[in-house]
């Protein structure tokens, strides 16, 4: 008999999340893994802004990604992305999730955002992360968590993530100057500043990251209506 899935969140987690045409439901390796490493395996790309990844295989993903990061960390969830607008034969589009949510501050962050190449500049990811604000920023009587604070990071040089963040109503707060340092096998995403004698971690380049916020007062003064027209377009 399988085991039950705990996405051990700090919130109780939805079976899933729908609009007519994209549903979320929670990632489960078994069931996900496979699928999703068939189509993103082929794509190193994919991961080139991510501070993990590429993978060698569905194994290496779900051990790093899921077991190491995910699981053990109340603070975050990760969903499988399906494209259910051919609803006979819905396609796993990709994954989506929130990371360092706290239940004490109301807030959260959109991350691990990894749309399949086949469904990118379609309607999947608009869907997908409106999804995850309605669920984030409606009150609890409206069946989302209240949250009043969710935040969208993105490398510097991701313009492409930062102008999606922005077409869904975030707005630029800040730019974080040497934030994160890198894999030493992450050299396409660096900052391009180097680093200096005697550094402790030479072989690894550092990122910038640009920070975006969308609250809860944005949410009641537009914001919602913007999402929702994204949605329905």
């Amino acid at each position: 008999m399988a085991v039950p899935h705990d996405p051990n969140f700090c919130f109780p987690v939805p079976a899933r999340l729908q609009t007519d045409r994209v549903e979320l439901v929670p990632f489960i390796p078994s069931e996900h893994a496979d699928a999703f490493f068939a189509s993103a395996g082929a794509h190193p790309e994919l991961f080139t802004y991510l501070p993990w990844g590429p993978f060698g295989t569905a194994h290496d993903f779900v051990s790093t990604v899921i077991e190491q990061r995910i699981q053990p960390n109340l603070g975050m969830v990760l969903f499988a992305v399906f494209d259910t607008a051919q609803a006979i034969d819905p396609q796993l589009a990709g994954i989506i999730g929130l990371l360092d949510t706290s239940a004490a501050n109301l807030c959260t962050e959109i991350g691990f955002v990894i749309t399949l190449p086949h469904f990118q500049r379609t309607h999947v990811t608009g869907n997908a992360v409106g999804l995850l604000l309605r669920w984030a920023l409606e009150l609890p009587s409206e069946g989302g968590l209240g949250l009043r604070r969710v935040v969208w990071k993105a490398n510097a040089h991701n313009t492409r993530s930062v102008r999606a963040a922005e077409r869904l109503g975030f707005c630029k707060e800040a730019v974080l100057r040497w934030d994160r340092v890198l894999p030493p096998w992450k050299t396409d995403s660096g900052n391009g500043g180097g680093t200096r004698a005697g550094d402790p971690r030479a072989d690894c380049l550092s990122r910038d990251t640009v920070v975006l916020s969308l609250c809860w007062d944005d949410w009641e003064a537009g914001g919602r209506e913007s999402v929702n027209n994204i949605i329905q377009r």
